[in-house]
């Protein structure tokens, strides 16, 4: 630790957004960056704690305190090292982790000012690429073992690069053209620039990982057609089947699941092209989001930049707790707390206990939602609270409706003991943090077991 007294003399300082009346017309990232001076003095203010909740809290287990101080000493190679020894990729956890290192800082519990770790992690890593400290690994010894993985996402990526560089031949099949998976096409640019992802994964096949794209390899099939060229299978497909909302009026058009428009959306960026039919676009719309989750906060975004004319969020829970501290979830557990993201700020009108009765329209399209106010009243018998009405049916116009309610957990058949099932696919939706720690610890059971093997 640098400076002993610097939580006491430096305050957090976030680098903040771009202007909105900027921001909300192209779809760069919305995030700006500090200067190396400030970002130093925002490092100095780990204070090395003996007991460092924050590498607790961390599902890669990253040791914040090592590389915060070689940060402040200006030791930016040193940082870079010894943050990827725990985190195979910083410069997407810098840009999209909910950081819940920070709430778990001791700093959060003394002056709710944490180190800005994840902001850290970003910046170390840029200049890492801009300084070269960051090459290809041409030495890797090979063990003459093969493994493929299954999807491309943070957990596959994950898993791959640690077989890698354990000295396995690894092929990654992806069932889309590109890889990333959520990364890709579930995050709006506006939050990650995909060229982060095409540097990466250049330099993951410069240390010898070959990706086969347009592979829709099911689990099936999998097993079936693959199982006797690899030496291990590690299954990393995600959670590909999002909640739907089967109510009255679903068929109508202008009624689609969030994936859908962001998926689409990146695409254009990369330059696809969709026909007017296939088109879904936001512009001159009244457009309602239901879930208040991330993925709904992204639909807005991405609203707000195809010129929509209005963008209502709801969700059927009741409202989070605001401020800083959640009684229900103390320090240094991670607080659920009223969240305003930068796409929430560019303009959204937001309601919570709100039920989705109906979907209205005209010609088949899309005019209106009828929802209803709900309460939640405890359920005698123990279990899920029981929703009750509470106020009189209302209609919100929109001509665009994006459910955002989460995804459903998939299941697995039973599979031969050298396939391996990791992230997202194993656990349900969850953090892209938490899909890199499974893919990491995933490699390290196939390679536990090919040894035992041998």
């Amino acid at each position: 630790m640098g400076n002993p007294k610097a939580f006491l003399e430096i305050h957090r300082q976030e680098a903040g957004y771009r202007p909105v009346h900027d921001r909300i017309h192209d779809f760069g990232e919305v995030e700006q960056t500090l200067n190396t001076l400030e970002r130093k003095l925002q490092a100095s203010l780990c204070m090395d704690c003996g007991v460092p909740f924050c590498h607790w809290a961390c599902p890669l287990g990253n040791k914040a305190p090592e590389w915060n101080d070689a940060l402040y000493r200006g030791d930016w190679d040193l940082a870079y090292q010894l943050l990827s020894r725990t985190n195979p990729f910083p410069e997407f956890t810098g840009r999209i982790c909910p950081a819940l290192c920070e709430k778990a800082c001791v700093l959060n519990r003394f002056n709710h000012e944490p180190t800005t770790n994840r902001e850290n992690e970003a910046a170390i890593t840029e200049m890492a690429f801009s300084e070269g400290y960051i090459m290809p690994h041409t030495d890797i010894v090979r063990n003459g073992k093969k493994v493929a993985v299954v999807g491309a996402g943070p957990a596959g990526l994950a898993a791959a690069n640690t077989l890698n560089h354990l000295g396995y031949a690894v092929t990654v099949f992806e069932k889309n053209e590109a890889a990333g998976g959520l990364l890709r096409y579930g995050i709006p640019n506006f939050k990650l620039n995909k060229a982060i992802i095409d540097r990466r994964i250049a330099l993951m096949e410069a240390e010898g990982i070959r990706f086969c794209y347009g592979e829709a390899v099911d689990c099936a099939s999998m097993v079936a057609q693959h199982m006797g060229q690899y030496d291990a299978v590690c299954m990393a497909t995600g959670t590909p089947v999002a909640r739907d909302l089967n109510v009255a009026g679903r068929e109508l058009k202008g009624v689609h699941l969030a994936l859908e428009l962001l998926a689409q959306q990146n695409r254009v960026l990369a330059g696809k092209e969709f026909s007017a039919d296939e088109r879904i676009t936001a512009k001159g719309k009244d457009v309602l989001v239901i879930g208040g989750g991330d993925t709904g906060s992204d639909c807005i975004g991405t609203a707000h930049r195809q010129g929509c004319r209005s963008v209502t969020q709801i969700e059927i829970m009741p409202k989070p707790v605001e401020g800083p501290d959640d009684p229900q979830n103390p320090w240094p557990n991670w607080p659920r707390t009223l969240k305003t993201s930068s796409s929430h700020e560019e303009g959204c009108t937001r309601r919570w206990n709100i039920n989705t009765i109906e979907f209205l329209g005209e010609d088949g399209k899309l005019t209106g939602v009828k929802v209803q106010e709900i309460d939640w009243k405890p359920n005698p018998d123990g279990g899920r609270p029981l929703m009750v009405e509470k106020g009189k049916p209302e209609i919100i116009k929109a001509e665009l409706c994006l459910l955002a309610m989460g995804f459903l957990k998939p299941e697995h058949p039973v599979y031969p003991d050298n396939v391996f099932v990791c992230g997202d696919a194993q656990s349900g939706a969850s953090l892209v943090v938490r899909a890199m720690a499974s893919g990491i610890e995933t490699a390290r059971r196939v390679h536990e077991y090919i040894n035992s093997k041998s």
